[in-house]
């Protein structure tokens, strides 16, 4: 089931380098074709698996993540602090982009609302929108600065009444308001035009990968909102990054992540019939086990990027191979009806997959790691060796061949 190779230092997925092949140069040796597999799928494989009896209703897992999911929206109070303050502060911002008066500090080509505010999956006890502000001009630290306290004051004039907050960040600024306990907090993220990211310099300016990144939560938003129609997904992506913030082996999965994997999960099946929660519940978890974000793996490719990007190619081989481990004992205490566990119903423990359990008479014992990044190492050092010998050798015959047709002419 784990998939673990042939030996010890194998890495999770089979072969030595798990689905990476180190490549011969030398010595006429070509190169490995790197081909992309599909992990063992049932739900896409189903045709070729004829069931001997009717698929369970599972009434109860049902149940279960629905109670959950309700847990995790967020309160009325919490909608409408954190919907009020979101218009107060486009508000402001799209002012300075039409009419921006006397305000000279930079420029404001466009304001978009992203994240899971405008996709609908907030979770409850987070109370936090996004808002992306396309710079015409360079993101300056100065410049931020200046407009974080320009957007604080006009907010305070239009609602004296109201406590906001200016924050600095590293990705640009938030206004809060509201107490400890009921704060709702909208974060402002800058970026610039295209055209600047050639003049970007990092101890001016905003930090590069910042600004990209940035761009991109714009084109998530945008695909989302294009793609995304149906409640299971939401439901979805609401329990896994509740299930990221508990189990540590999760944590790996970044919310596009979630959003894609929840997405293709429900959606992606043979009669484009969209599975019942609790079906996909099942198979993220299934596919994650399988090894769907290992290197080899095909895995998902972003639709926001140009290229053959995949989504899970951000993660170190570390990452990766926790992130399958952590799925493998989140499936097996699945097979022994442990969901509450796992969702979190069950407040004895936080993070089931780091814990000796006893599910209906069955123990279910944490798996151990499989990578290995001494081998890794070893191996790639061993394999420069081996290309250098290939080297000495092709050299050596080309010296006799030389000799040789020295002495015949």
């Amino acid at each position: 089931m784990r998939g673990r190779g042939r030996m010890r230092m194998l890495r999770r997925g089979g072969g030595p380098m798990g689905g990476r092949p180190l490549h011969h140069m030398g010595g006429g040796f070509k190169p490995r074709p790197h081909i992309l597999r599909m992990p063992f799928d049932l739900f896409v494989s189903e045709i070729h698996y004829s069931r001997i009896k009717a698929l369970p209703e599972d009434k109860d897992l049902t149940q279960a993540l629905l109670k959950r999911h309700a847990e995790l929206v967020p309160t009325t109070l919490e909608q409408t602090s954190i919907q009020a303050l979101v218009l107060k502060v486009q508000g402001v911002l799209e002012g300075l982009t039409v009419a921006p008066g006397n305000f000279e500090a930079c420029q404001l080509e466009e304001v978009r609302v992203v994240g899971s505010f405008k996709k609908g999956t907030m979770v409850r006890g987070h109370n936090v929108a996004d808002l992306v502000v396309i710079l015409k001009t360079l993101p300056t630290h100065e410049a931020i600065r200046s407009l974080g306290a320009k957007i604080l004051e006009d907010v305070q004039k239009q609602h004296e009444d109201l406590g906001f907050e200016l924050e600095a960040t590293d990705r640009g600024f938030n206004i809060l308001t509201g107490n400890a306990s009921e704060q709702a907090v909208v974060r402002v993220l800058i970026t610039t035009v295209g055209r600047n990211f050639r003049l970007i310099s990092s101890s001016m300016h905003l930090d590069m990968k910042y600004l990209q990144s940035h761009l991109a939560a714009i084109r998530h938003s945008r695909w989302f909102e294009e793609n995304v129609n149906h409640t299971s997904v939401k439901v979805l992506i609401r329990l896994m990054r509740d299930m990221r913030t508990r189990i540590k082996g999760l944590e790996p999965l970044s919310p596009w992540m979630i959003d894609l994997l929840a997405h293709f999960s429900v959606l992606n099946t043979p009669n484009r019939q969209a599975l019942p929660v609790n079906l996909a519940f099942r198979r993220v978890i299934q596919l994650l086990s399988a090894g769907f974000f290992l290197p080899g793996s095909c895995g998902i490719l972003d639709p926001c990027e140009v290229g053959a990007i995949r989504v899970h190619m951000v993660m170190t081989m570390e990452q990766e191979d926790i992130l399958c481990l952590t799925a493998q004992n989140l499936l097996r205490i699945l097979s022994q009806s442990g969901y509450n566990v796992i969702l979190g119903l069950d407040q004895k423990t936080n993070d089931a997959t780091t814990e000796l359990l006893v599910l209906n008479g069955v123990v279910v014992s944490p798996l151990e790691v499989v990578y290995d990044a001494s081998f890794y190492e070893r191996k790639i050092g061993e394999d420069e060796d081996d290309d250098e010998n290939d080297e000495e050798i092709i050299t050596a015959k080309e010296e006799e061949t030389e000799t040789a047709e020295t002495c015949i002419a």
